[in-house]
């Protein structure tokens, strides 16, 4: 298993992957961090959620875990970056032929599958730590252009920061699950981003817009209030609890699609 994990790390290192993943969620999080700071009235409540984003209140920003409050209002678009390139990479073995190889060296797919997970998990784990690093520098910049005091900011910084990063963590290992799964299924990562994308933008806000009561337990809103730990809607072990369901079932859908299919002639 080492050995698997260790030569999918290997050529997750590619530069284009690195620094495509990494960059295009630390621009989306500085970018959430700023209009964040822009939108939100410092007297009143927060401002009208957008596609995707979902912003916090007055109080929550200028509470002393409000320097790390960009990270659960850009969750979900970190979590469709994140998808992307659990897909792309999943998607790429199948197109390129890699994967016959593959099975070929090790028949024991599901230790493929596994070790997959395990090196995408590791390198999600280190993009996360660029976002939080990311977020902590421009939000003392994004408040103080906004008119913004957080006075409370810096007391239990450490603590702050290590919530925040798990919260996402967590919430981002589904999002990249089920883009393993989605690309596995249909073996294409094309297919897989555009229902990511879709679901985000468009198919959940109209799910919600018709029945709210429906729209705090679809995956979108589930896993923002797991970035978040815990919402008004949902508490953060429901929010956990529907994250670890929907990973057993991607898993699941995807164990069952990589073991069956022909992939061998």
């Amino acid at each position: 298993m080492v050995g698997i994990v260790r030569s999918e790390l290997i050529r997750l290192r590619r530069r284009s992957v690195l620094v495509g993943w990494t960059g295009l969620a630390v621009l989306f999080t500085v970018l959430v961090v700023f209009v964040m700071f822009q939108v939100v009235d410092p007297s009143g409540d927060g401002a009208t959620d957008a596609p995707g984003v979902a912003f916090p209140t007055a109080a929550e920003l200028l509470s002393r875990s409000g320097i790390m409050a960009g990270l659960p209002a850009a969750s979900s678009f970190l979590g469709v970056v994140t998808l992307s390139f659990w897909a792309l990479t999943a998607a790429g073995d199948s197109s390129t032929g890699l994967i016959r190889v593959l099975v070929s060296a090790e028949p024991r797919r599901w230790r493929l599958l596994a070790g997959k997970w395990v090196a995408l998990a590791l390198v999600t784990a280190a993009v996360v730590a660029v976002v939080v690093v990311a977020n902590l520098v421009a939000a003392p910049a994004a408040a103080s252009a906004g008119g913004w005091s957080p006075d409370a900011w810096g007391t239990g910084l450490i603590g702050v920061m290590a919530k925040a990063a798990l919260d996402l963590y967590l919430s981002l290992l589904v999002w990249g699950t089920v883009g393993l799964a989605l690309a596995g299924v249909t073996r294409s990562a094309g297919i897989a981003i555009g229902v990511g994308v879709g679901w985000v933008l468009l198919v959940e806000a109209v799910i919600t817009a018709l029945s709210s009561g429906i729209g705090q337990w679809l995956p979108g809103t589930t896993l923002t209030a797991l970035a978040g730990g815990g919402s008004t809607d949902l508490s953060y072990g429901g929010a956990t609890g529907l994250g670890a369901l929907y990973v057993a079932v991607a898993l699941l859908a995807s164990w069952a699609v990589f073991t069956r299919r022909d992939i061998t002639e």
